[in-house]
């Protein structure tokens, strides 16, 4: 199967998780595709300021995968500064947070998993 780009199916979030401005969601996998052992794999795109606020995850972990642009990423313990081959992990009991820093929209290819 080739999936065209274009073709995959997006979201847009105003506010995600009680964050800024617009989060866009590009799912390139449905959990079907994924034999129902994750609910996301997407290109997760936030402009300058967007967030997704604070949340924790529960029977799932999360990664993120910098592609461009500059992030704030919290795990509620420590922030920290985020850019492109950076990558992240929120294993089940935790949370985190991400924001979009300086002038370049931020482009995360992120990744939910069940446990």
């Amino acid at each position: 199967m080739i999936k065209r780009n274009g073709s995959y199916p997006i979201d847009r979030i105003e506010k995600m998780r009680d964050g800024d401005g617009v989060v866009v969601i590009e799912h390139l996998l449905t959990t079907g595709e994924m034999y129902e052992k994750g609910r996301l794999f997407a290109v997760i795109t936030l402009a300058p300021g967007d967030s997704v606020g604070f949340h924790t995850h529960e029977g799932e972990m999360e990664s993120y995968y910098v592609m461009c642009g500059e992030a704030e990423y919290s795990d509620g313990a420590e922030t920290t500064t985020l850019r492109p081959g950076d990558s992240t992990l929120t294993l089940s009991g935790e949370g985190h947070s991400v924001k979009c820093v300086g002038d370049e929209t931020l482009k995360l290819l992120a990744l939910i998993l069940f446990k």
